[in-house]
């Protein structure tokens, strides 16, 4: 089989990263797809991914491989370095040298772990660049370079390109997921709700009284059974539950002054 063009394997990369309505989608497989891609079409030896969680309360980290990726999780638990920097601000962090004396702005005071760990593992500079549409910014892509000198800007771009489709095909499986959830719990609520309905006409029959009066008695016996109203419908139902009545008063004796 004869090996793909540079616009055949872009095409590819580009079908990819859309395709995330897949009902096995897993976002660190995807992650490190995008990193992966970007090592292939662009001219960078490793790329590192940094993705916020829907809720925004952590940081999911992945790379093209696994000393980019656990470069990428280590700025994530030390809270710094270029990913980082450029997902806090949205902005693009071009062509930073992690060497020291860098007339960056001094990778070693802005990152004093981060830095040192990356020239260990034998990168010279990193462009970082945001996964942002309009006005939201859920995560940065970083390319790693072994030379001191930015990414060239028509790599820049098509990495920002890369990015971009990539956060679209993220907010898009997030938005379906949470559609797919709202769905589920809407249902849950309509079966829960139909099943108390017949729960409570099946003790009003048995034990000839309102309806009113067999959900309070539904009620109280789930509450007394510390179970869940449902759970307990749904056994009424069925046959397997029957709460008893309450024991009723008893009647005033003969003879008893008001």
């Amino acid at each position: 089989m004869p090996e793909q063009s540079r616009e055949e394997r872009l095409a590819a990369a580009f079908v990819e990263l859309a395709d995330t309505l897949v009902d096995d989608f897993d976002v660190i497989s995807f992650l490190q797809l995008l990193a992966t891609r970007c090592v292939d079409l662009l001219d960078v030896p490793a790329a590192g991914v940094i993705l916020s969680t829907p809720e925004g309360g952590s940081l999911e980290a992945s790379g093209s491989d696994e000393h980019s990726g656990r470069l990428e999780q280590l700025g994530v638990e030390w809270g710094e370095g270029p990913g980082l920097d450029c997902f806090r601000s949205g902005r693009v962090v071009d062509g930073t040298l992690l060497a020291n004396g860098s007339p960056h702005g001094g990778p070693h005071a802005r990152w004093p772990r981060f830095a040192p760990h990356a020239l260990q593992t034998g990168f010279a500079s990193v462009t970082a660049t945001p996964l942002r549409l309009r006005g939201l910014t859920i995560g940065a892509l970083s390319l790693f370079l072994e030379r001191p000198e930015p990414l060239p800007g028509a790599q820049l771009g098509l990495a920002q390109a890369l990015a971009r489709l990539a956060t679209i095909g993220i907010l898009q499986q997030r938005a379906v997921h949470r559609q797919s959830v709202v769905v589920g719990q809407l249902e849950t609520a309509l079966r829960s709700r139909v099943v108390i309905e017949q729960a409570k006409g099946a003790l009003s029959h048995r034990h000839r009284i309102s309806v009113d009066e067999a959900f309070t008695l539904l009620r109280q016996y789930a509450r007394s059974q510390r179970r869940r109203l449902t759970e307990v419908a749904e056994e009424v139902v069925d046959g397997t539950a029957d709460p008893p009545l309450p024991p009723s008063p008893p009647l005033p004796r003969a003879g008893t002054a008001d």
